[in-house]
């Protein structure tokens, strides 16, 4: 028996439902998913280190400066399906900004990522913000992170502050420790969930190659 291979597209104006006649095609239950990710902030706010204990279970405090952009992967499993997540690290200079803006274009979720004992990371997150939504498209979902929570006698942001900004922003929020492991897991998971919600819903134009989602077969 011969098998064969089709590639085929779909057609059409805007709003005339061509994502949810290829979500209604694709049964959902026999599939797995890749994601692209991305986390941003000023330098030394804890990017790397909350990527590296997320995959690799290791913090360094010595950490060298993220030149330009790398990722990692991170594999996890939601209702027997495998979710396989590029998260990329991102530098946290001006120089690089233009690559990171660049960068924003194909990817599905975003973590923008300040420290609570610095408060001008915080103050930055604004300007972090306008580089994901003029830089990505419209269905990015959002995740603000409040990073070092280990080191709550040295905060100099309060969590009501962050969580206001969020609410103004239609951004999720949580505070993390990289160094103690603190909601790590939650962090990536809540928005994992709310996009694979959201591709249950059909919201998502899957044909869409910028859109930083993949499907593919079991």
């Amino acid at each position: 028996m011969n098998n064969y291979f089709f590639k085929l597209i779909l057609l059409g104006d805007s709003k005339v439902g061509k994502s949810n006649i290829l979500s209604q095609l694709v049964d959902h239950r026999f599939n797995n998913f890749f994601f692209k990710l991305i986390l941003l902030g000023d330098s030394k706010v804890g990017k790397s280190n909350i990527l590296s204990q997320l995959v690799d279970h290791r913090f360094n405090n010595f950490h060298d400066t993220t030149i330009g952009i790398d990722f990692n992967i991170y594999t996890t499993c939601i209702d027997d399906k495998m979710f396989k997540l590029q998260i990329w690290d991102t530098a946290g200079n001006d120089k690089f900004r233009f690559w990171i803006r660049s960068s924003c274009r194909s990817i599905v979720g975003a973590f923008l990522i300040y420290d609570i004992t610095n408060r001008n990371s915080f103050m930055n997150i604004l300007s972090w913000l306008s580089d994901v939504r003029e830089g990505g498209n419209n269905d990015i979902v959002i995740m603000l992170v409040g990073n070092k929570i280990d080191q709550e006698e040295k905060r100099e942001v309060s969590s009501d502050e962050a969580i206001l900004f969020a609410e103004q922003n239609n951004l999720f929020f949580i505070e993390t420790s990289a160094q103690e492991r603190i909601n790590l897991e939650q962090t990536f998971m809540t928005v994992v969930m709310y996009i694979y919600e959201n591709i249950k819903r059909g919201k998502y134009d899957l044909s869409n190659a910028f859109l930083g989602i993949k499907v593919y077969k079991k």
